[in-house]
């Protein structure tokens, strides 16, 4: 299974564009900041992970303001480029 849920905010936002079908498409960075558990110890993560979404939710965070706490889901990809991971949104819940 691929899934993630991560709440996180948009720290950078390219111009929408479109695809070949048409659709619009929101390339973006977002920030997350986090304290978890690992090995019975507190670990903080902070981590900055490159973004798309597609359709109504790339309109939607096209829209939305940066440094808003969101939260997301989707699923992990290849950039084009074919280097690092890429998330997918498919899901956006803007109150966290």
């Amino acid at each position: 299974m691929n899934r993630v849920l991560i709440t996180a905010q948009i720290i950078e936002r390219q111009a929408l564009r479109y695809t070949p079908a048409g659709l619009p498409a929101l390339d973006l960075v977002l920030q997350h900041e986090s304290e978890v558990t690992e090995a019975q110890l507190p670990r903080k993560v902070k981590l900055d992970i490159k973004a798309v979404a597609i359709g109504p939710i790339a309109q939607r965070l096209d829209r939305q303001e940066t440094g808003v706490l969101l939260s997301m889901a989707g699923f992990l990809g290849a950039p084009r480029n074919g280097r690092g991971v890429l998330l997918h949104i498919t899901e956006l819940n803007e109150t966290v």
